[in-house]
């Protein structure tokens, strides 16, 4: 079954933090040749560092690459953090729809 996303929960980190606090420090690598290494601009690597840019498929597959956990690993990154922030501002106003056994139930 499903669980929805408590706000109350402790946010999962943004890729971007991952990589500066988590894995940057351990590679030893400049930011600038990090990112030609990746073949991507240091400006590319700077918003996504800062958090002002999300991991795109490609992005994910030039990190899971080079860094060995693969491309799943950083979209998974990305899209734990963009439901918990969906889920911050406003729950969705949609109604929710009965199905399945708890649809037959109700009959």
């Amino acid at each position: 079954m499903y669980r929805s996303i408590d706000i109350a929960e402790p946010h999962p980190p943004h890729p971007g933090e991952v990589l500066r606090e988590d894995i940057l420090p351990h590679v030893g690598l400049p930011n600038g040749e990090f990112a030609r290494r990746l073949g991507i601009s240091g400006h590319a690597l700077a918003e996504l560092l800062a958090e002002r840019r999300s991991i795109t498929l490609d992005l994910a597959r030039r990190l899971g690459d080079a860094l060995g956990q693969g491309a799943r690993y950083w979209l998974s990154l990305q899209m734990q953090h963009d439901l918990w922030l969906a889920a911050v501002p406003a729950p969705a106003t949609v109604k929710p729809i009965i199905w399945g056994k708890a649809h037959a139930a109700r009959r």
